[in-house]
């Protein structure tokens, strides 16, 4: 089993104060990345550093709300000058704004826009030119959800930040390639403040946060877990070992690690001389539309009592 050794090497990890953000620091510090704390809640990021050097890991924090391109700069000055340099960056800051289209305000919609998907954009930038300066590669992991991969109910926003984060994911990949730097999505699963709302999942998030392990249908059939679950696959992907894997959405939970695809034709028809729209409707229902698409995120198989 090979070495994750991620000695001498920087991180910034954005929103990590809490959640799934706090399982990333401390599984990259616990791997040797000395990680640049990012949260908008002082106090958050402050308990963060110190749960982290108190584990024997190197941290600091920068408090600022994630978005424009002063916050992205702040971030990366803030691991030049505390650690030397930047070599990874994961950017899972989040906030959700849930609510059906027919009701979602402009504010709602911009909001969850700038801190998701503007935010990814402008500290990924903010770091690809950190690290091609610096001529060694690097790593840039971009948090995404289920929801951008399928969709989900009441979440126009989130759903449309995290679909557009998969697609710089693949985009970056091929941009950055030349200076060596690997981009990925990951797709993480896990009991946190926005699965906790699921009624199917609440009591088993209940019993989770008692001191309850989760039942293997659960860990393994939905691969639902805890954040620090999810964490191991962030180190990996800033090490050696994964210096060939990029431009991929991967997701991670519970037990269970998975390769999502890539949106890609499934069938095709041909008309010579082209399409009408009468010969698409008597096409559609035995050739390209005979198996439609599922939307949304499945719902939990929970067992009967």
């Amino acid at each position: 089993m090979p070495t994750i050794d991620l000695t001498g090497k920087a991180a910034v990890v954005t929103g990590s104060g809490r959640g799934l953000g706090l399982a990333y620091a401390h599984a990259l510090a616990a791997h040797g990345a000395s990680v640049v704390v990012n949260d908008i809640d002082q106090d958050a990021a402050e308990q963060a550093v110190t749960s982290i050097t108190e584990a024997g890991g190197t941290a600091v924090a920068e408090v600022v709300p994630v978005g424009g391109a002063e916050a992205a700069d702040r971030l990366v000055s803030r691991a030049v000058e505390a650690f030397g340099r930047l070599d990874v960056l994961v950017t899972n800051a989040g906030i959700l704004r849930d609510k059906v289209l027919w009701k979602m305000t402009d504010e709602d919609f911009d909001a969850v826009i700038t801190t998701h998907l503007r935010a990814t954009f402008t500290c990924a930038r903010a770091a690809a030119v950190r690290m091609r300066e610096q001529g060694e590669g690097g790593t840039l992991v971009l948090v995404g959800s289920p929801a951008g991969q399928r969709g989900n109910f009441g979440q126009t926003n989130y759903a449309a930040a995290k679909a557009g984060i998969a697609s710089m994911a693949r985009t970056w990949s091929m941009e950055l390639s030349r200076a060596s730097i690997t981009v990925n999505a990951i797709v993480p699963v896990a009991a946190t403040a926005m699965t906790e709302t699921m009624p199917a999942l609440a009591p088993y998030v209940d019993a989770l946060r008692n001191g309850e392990p989760l039942p293997d249908f659960l860990r393994k059939g939905e691969g639902f877990g805890t954040p620090e679950d999810c964490a191991a696959l962030v180190p990996f992907l800033a090490s050696d070992a994964a210096r060939g894997i990029t431009g991929q959405c991967i997701g991670i939970g519970g037990d269970k690690v998975a390769l999502w695809s890539h949106p890609q034709e499934i069938r095709a028809a041909y008309a010579d001389g082209g399409w009408t729209s009468g010969a698409l409707a008597d096409a559609w229902p035995t050739s390209i539309g005979a198996e439609p698409q599922t939307v949304g995120i499945p719902a939990p198989k929970i067992p009967e009592a």
